[in-house]
C-alpha cells in the first residue's frame, strides 16, 4: 500500500487545517502526531464533554475519531483537494472517564476519491490504556475544497 503524500507541503496543509477547525477547537482536540496516512488526536477530560454518569460524551468519542480518519486521509490527498466525510460506523467499547483520550486515525486504503481509514480511541491514565472505540470512515476527496 503506497502512503506516498501528493502534496509536498502535506504537513503544513494539515496542521493548518486542523488549526483552522472550530469544533476541534471547541472541544479541546489537539493534533499529537502526524505522519502520512496517520493522525492522533488528544481531548483531555473536562465536566463540559461528559455525560450524565461523567464518562465522555459518545459525541465527543466520536468527533476526534472522525477527524482522526479524516486528517490521516487528507495528508495523502493532492493539494487542491479537501476532504469529507461520506460515512463511518463506530462501535463503543468500553465507557471513558480516563483523564485523556486518544483517537488514533490510519489510513485503510488510499484512494484518488475514496480514502477507507479507521480509528481507534483510547483512555489513557497513568499508563494505562482503556480501548474505548473503533471505527471505520469512508471519506471523500472534494476537488476545489480548500483544507
Amino acid at each position: 500500500m503506497d502512503l506516498s503524500p501528493r502534496d509536498p507541503v502535506w504537513n503544513t496543509r494539515v496542521r493548518n487545517s486542523f488549526a483552522a477547525q472550530d469544533f476541534m477547537t471547541h472541544l479541546g482536540a489537539e493534533l499529537v502526531h502526524l505522519a502520512p496516512g496517520a493522525v492522533d488526536i488528544e481531548l483531555k477530560m473536562r465536566r463540559e464533554l461528559t455525560q450524565q454518569h461523567g464518562f465522555f460524551h459518545a459525541g465527543a468519542t466520536s468527533s476526534i475519531a472522525d477527524s482522526a480518519a479524516g486528517y490521516a486521509a487528507l495528508s495523502l490527498f493532492a493539494a487542491d483537494f479537501g476532504v469529507l466525510t461520506s460515512e463511518y460506523k463506530i462501535n463503543l467499547l468500553n465507557p471513558a472517564n480516563q483523564p485523556v483520550l486518544l483517537a488514533r486515525g490510519r489510513v485503510v486504503k488510499p484512494g484518488k476519491t475514496l480514502t477507507i481509514a479507521k480509528a481507534d480511541v483510547y483512555g489513557l491514565d497513568d499508563g494505562l490504556q482503556v480501548h474505548v472505540a473503533t471505527g471505520l470512515f469512508t471519506l471523500v476527496s472534494v476537488s476545489g475544497v480548500k483544507d
